[in-house]
């Protein structure tokens, strides 16, 4: 059982405990066991049934280490069932609507009767919702907006859960006899911030039972169909998968041809035409007479059209085909570049774990620095800090500094940009900080004018060295508020400010567009994790597979630089 399922369980507890009202505290922290188990690097699953305790892992404790092991031992979980049984089941569904609480959702329910989001769609072009305390016809407006953005994700999953999936099928269909190699290909390969399937590749001996061993996968809900050379199957989670069996000869070219983006795949074929060539997932063959000419390798598909080997994380037709052809594809950025993380949270706001933990894992990582960067007290639901407080945990990360030796602690934080722009901390607090984030936490919904000028002014404050995940959104969760980034670009590089990619995969912001757009205008990028648990600092990949996507080079990101040049870089 994928770490992505049994997380699932314990966001729908979160949910419904919401809808019902229940502790905040309670909520929360079904939350954080869902967002711990996600995170994990390891199989909790397989963990669990050698007999490892997860609790093991901060943040889970007695309770909800009983709840994995009934889910690993049966697929359920009595407690949710029981839970599920008190409400309509579209109840949960509505909260995945920006802009819906819990308490907003059961008035909808009581006073309405929705209780979907077909339901609500409704009631709300009828004008129904206007009828309710707090409610109004800009309630209605932005909910449908809201609405729409939903359904644009639906069947979609986060580029995380993906790569839970296939990494452990991988792992489960390599040990199937006969099976000789195995590459995810699709979106997935392509790092992608969401997926909507997975497509799995794999060259296997004579007595190859890797279709058998495929469906017969612990995970599988549905089988949609078997064969001998391709089978597909609706995992429990609901994404499908294909695992497709292919010739050694033709791997490389079913291998380009199942990741290139549909634009790439159309250009490289063009190019092939104007060689007297064509290329299919079978490989690469002469027109004038259907001899292959290459297909084993990727390498040897782009050398077939005359061109050098391109990244997966390009190959989106944005470009690099014409880089290539012209030697100039960018050198990409690698997760061995990185030499420190400027973004996460300890015990003194709203993280699991103390500096000294967060730095001794940075240290195992191979960093040479991280910024502890807990919140100002706008955030007070995240535990933030006022302006004494602060002063009184920069001196603890000064004491954790000495204590600490192989790694630089930076003292930081991050402060939010209010609604008139101005920062939520006195400037004298925030001179004390080497590193200082600014970022937006609330009033989402402001024009695009207002907020815009809004963060031109708050990063406008000399403290300010790092716009922290620019455009607030959550991916599948809550869109982008309306803000014209390249105004804000242009004010950064004026200001000598940094973007930053929040490398956490519920955010990924900036996006790789936006990354690219920035790095096209100039300006620096820092590439952050905002980990709030020490395990989470291994989500560093998730920012540098947006970073090379955005064709970020080594060059561009202020965290592979060494500490010296860092902090010169740094306003």
């Amino acid at each position: 059982m994928e770490n992505a399922r049994i997380a699932e369980f314990f966001s729908r507890i979160a949910d419904i405990l919401d809808i019902q009202g229940e502790n905040p505290f309670r909520v929360r922290s079904y939350r954080n066991v869902a967002r711990i188990i996600a995170d994990l690097s390891s199989n909790l699953a397989e963990l669990v049934k050698e007999g490892g305790d997860p609790k093991q892992f901060a943040g889970i404790g007695e309770s909800s280490a009983e709840k994995v092991a009934e889910i690993v031992e049966t697929g359920r979980l009595k407690f949710l069932e029981e839970l599920e049984g008190k409400i309509p089941k579209g109840l949960t569904e509505l909260l995945r609507i920006e802009g819906l609480g819990p308490k907003k959702v059961k008035v909808l329910y009581e006073d309405l009767g929705v209780d979907s989001v077909a339901r609500l769609e409704k009631a709300a072009r009828a004008g129904k919702l206007r009828e309710l305390a707090g409610m109004g016809a800009k309630t209605e407006e932005n909910l449908l907006k809201s609405i729409e953005h939903y359904r644009r994700g639906v069947g979609r999953f986060k580029l995380s859960v993906g790569m839970s999936y296939a990494g452990e099928l991988v792992e489960y269909l390599s040990k199937v006899k006969g099976v000789k190699q195995l590459e995810p290909a699709g979106s997935l390969r392509r790092r992608q911030e969401t997926v909507g399937d997975l497509d799995i590749l794999a060259i296997c001996s004579a007595g190859c039972e890797v279709m058998d061993g495929f469906v017969k996968y612990d995970g599988v809900e549905e089988v949609i169909a078997k064969g001998e050379t391709k089978s597909s199957v609706r995992l429990q989670g609901g994404m499908q998968v294909d695992v497709r069996m292919l010739e050694e000869e033709s791997f490389g070219a079913a291998l380009h041809y199942f990741t290139g983006s549909k634009a790439h795949n159309v250009a490289i074929r063009g190019r092939a035409q104007q060689r007297g060539l064509k290329v299919s997932e079978y490989g690469v063959f002469r027109v004038k007479d259907d001899e292959r000419v290459a297909g084993k390798s990727e390498e040897e598909v782009f050398g077939a059209v005359g061109l050098p080997f391109i990244e997966p994380e390009l190959r989106e037709n944005r470009g690099e085909i014409e880089a290539a052809d012209e030697g100039k594809l960018p050198e990409l950025l690698k997760l061995s570049d990185i030499r420190g993380d400027l973004q996460m949270h300890t015990k003194a706001s709203d993280g699991k774990d103390s500096i000294e933990t967060m730095a001794r894992k940075a240290k195992e990582l191979g960093y040479k620095y991280v910024a502890i960067t807990d919140h100002s007290k706008a955030v007070r639901v995240a535990g933030g800090m006022d302006e004494k407080e602060l002063a009184k945990h920069l001196k603890a990360i000064e004491k954790a500094n000495e204590k600490v030796e192989g790694i630089e602690i930076l003292k930081g934080v991050e402060v939010d940009i209010l609604a008139d722009g101005s920062l939520d901390l006195a400037d004298w607090v925030l001179e004390e900080c080497d590193v200082v984030l600014a970022s937006i936490h609330s009033r989402f919904n402001m024009p695009e004018e207002e907020m815009t000028e809004r963060i031109v002014k708050g990063i406008s404050n000399l403290n300010v060295d790092i716009f922290a995940h620019p455009t607030g959104r959550l991916i599948l969760e809550r869109p982008a508020y309306e803000v014209n980034l390249k105004r804000v670009f242009e004010a950064a590089k004026e200001l000598g400010v940094v973007m930053e990619i929040n490398a956490y995969p519920d955010r990924l912001d900036l996006n790789d567009v936006n990354a690219r757009m920035a790095k096209d205008m100039g300006l620096r990028i820092s590439i952050d994790t905002d980990a709030h648990a020490a395990t989470q600092l291994e989500l560093m990949r998730f920012g540098v597979y947006t970073a090379r996507r955005a064709w970020l080079e080594k060059a561009d990101v202020i965290n592979s630089y060494p500490l010296k040049k860092l902090l010169k870089a740094l306003r």
